[in-house]
């Protein structure tokens, strides 16, 4: 499969399956292929249970939950150990097919088991393919846009990927009813056959440049870029002349996060941070609040996902396709607005658009309570209208938060690399973050559902919503403080 590694002669088409808009598009496909099947099963699952495995109407919701934890800790468990194997392998194309071949195998005894421990192993086997993607997948766009785009990119392709995430539960549900098993598993198949095409057709940049070193234009590598994400060959020349440096470079010079000496690692680390040297990283409060930033977004995502279907059955009367024509509402904003709040990231740095973003999403989210209370002394085309509104702006703030977290915490990690040549190894400890980034992100998805229907039950719909709103509120403040350069007013502080 890999015969062209050890080969003389360059690889077919060299030169259109290394470039860099292809490798991206293969990333994004294989993200999309994992949360659009893992959403596209969820709303057959309970169906599946009490049609093939007979099991009891007042069992079947203990089951569908069992099955859920087990997808979500498959991928928490191993997310960190896909990482750590993937900074230590010569090629990320290799596990990145691997963890295609476990999601294919679940899927296949997903569409023919029949016993409840079938079903398990698939949800486990999906949850690794999960870990593998997420992991090697993000490590793999590091490599191929480097430092100075991964806010623009990282943007596009949650903006896209998002669409799978949200639209796939309703998907699911509408080709259930109208086909059956076949036609949710029709679909499955032919998403997971592009993906593996795809996957098996990329070929590193670094490969490439093995056989046509014109392709080398040093801006892949992360470890070609300052903090600042300027070419390190650029660096001193990059406003003329460096003994005379602009007043937007001195500014930058200034900044104590700037400053190396921070980031050396001194005296001998235990066996552990050895085993892991991405530990050591911890000891810095921007990155532990950068994978915290992770784990509120995939929250907010998936409560939108778990409970938008059922507000629209409940207040509207909607079935399962006009609940999931309202995903439209949210998905357009998020698509258009991602990649640009990505350049925004790229360009202003990640701490405008971390407290912008979440701060946004306090009174939006808030706002969904406006429709519910309208709906009795409104039309249900007016009451629509609202939700559709109320939605289009929740959009906008998911856009905003979609790559601070990423760009924050490789920002962190490329500064500790840089300042310990050699100390995290040949590769870097870049997918050995995204498997830390991973961990995060899988458990906002596994907990906002569960947390989301919880007090939806409880205290309804709007005051659901106003409590994410807090949570957001929380997370900007935290934003301010922790991610980014420290506010001015700490300047000079010397604080860690």
């Amino acid at each position: 499969m890999f015969s062209w590694l050890s080969s003389d002669n360059p690889p077919w088409a060299l030169r259109w399956r290394s470039k860099r808009t292809f490798i991206i598009a293969t990333v994004a496909i294989g993200l999309f292929t994992d949360l659009f099947l893992y959403g596209l099963v969820v709303p057959v699952l309970p169906f599946m249970l009490k049609e093939r495995l007979d099991i009891p109407d007042e069992d079947v919701q203990t089951y569908v939950s069992g099955l859920l934890a087990a997808y979500a800790g498959a991928s928490v468990l191993f997310s960190i150990p896909a990482g750590w194997v993937a900074d230590r392998t010569n090629s990320r194309q290799a596990p990145f097919l691997c963890g295609l071949t476990a999601l294919l195998l679940a899927t296949i005894m997903l569409a023919v088991g029949r016993s409840i421990g079938v079903l398990v192993v698939a949800r486990i086997l999906q949850g690794i393919s999960a870990a593998v993607v997420w992991t090697i997948g993000l490590a793999m766009v590091l490599d191929t846009v480097g430092a100075e785009n991964l806010g623009k990119v990282i943007g596009s392709i949650f903006s896209f990927i998002s669409v799978g995430e949200l639209l796939a539960p309703v998907l699911g549900g509408v080709l259930y009813d109208k086909i059956g098993y076949r036609g949710v598993f029709g679909v499955a198949s032919a998403v997971l056959a592009l993906d593996f095409v795809m996957r098996l057709l990329i070929i590193e940049r670094k490969t490439a440049i093995k056989y046509d070193p014109s392709l080398d234009d040093g801006h892949s590598n992360p470890r070609d870029f300052d903090t600042r994400g300027q070419s390190v060959e650029d660096d001193s020349t990059i406003n003329g002349d460096p003994s005379r440096p602009d007043e937007e470079s001195a500014l930058l010079l200034k900044s104590d996060d700037d400053d190396d000496e921070k980031y050396k690692i001194h005296g001998e680390p235990g066996r552990i941070v050895r085993a892991l040297p991405l530990l050591y990283c911890f000891r810095n409060p921007r990155l532990p609040m950068a994978l915290s930033l992770a784990f509120v977004q995939a929250s907010l995502l998936s409560v939108f996902a778990a409970t938008i279907p059922t507000e629209a059955k409940d207040l509207l009367g909607f079935s399962s396709l006009e609940a999931g024509l309202l995903f439209i509402a949210l998905d357009i904003p998020y698509l258009i607005l991602g990649p640009v709040a990505g350049w925004a990231v790229d360009k202003y740095g990640t701490k405008p658009a971390a407290v912008i973003g979440f701060g946004y999403l306090v009174p939006t989210l808030a706002l969904l309570r406006i429709p519910s209370e309208a709906a009795e002394a409104s039309s249900a085309q007016h009451t629509t209208r609202l939700f559709c509104a109320m939605l289009a702006l929740n959009g906008i703030g998911l856009a905003i938060i979609g790559s601070p977290s990423i760009v924050e915490a490789s920002d962190i990690v490329q500064r500790y690399d840089k300042a310990n040549p050699g100390f995290f190894g040949a590769n870097g400890p870049y997918a050995q973050l995204y498997g830390f980034n991973s961990v995060f992100f899988c458990s906002g998805l596994a907990l906002g559902p569960l947390v989301a229907g919880v007090l939806r039950d409880n205290i309804g719909y709007g005051n659901m919503n106003a409590v994410f709103a807090t949570l957001a509120g929380i997370t900007a403040v935290l934003s301010f403080w922790f991610i980014g350069p420290r506010p001015r007013l700490f300047h000079g502080k010397g604080r860690e």
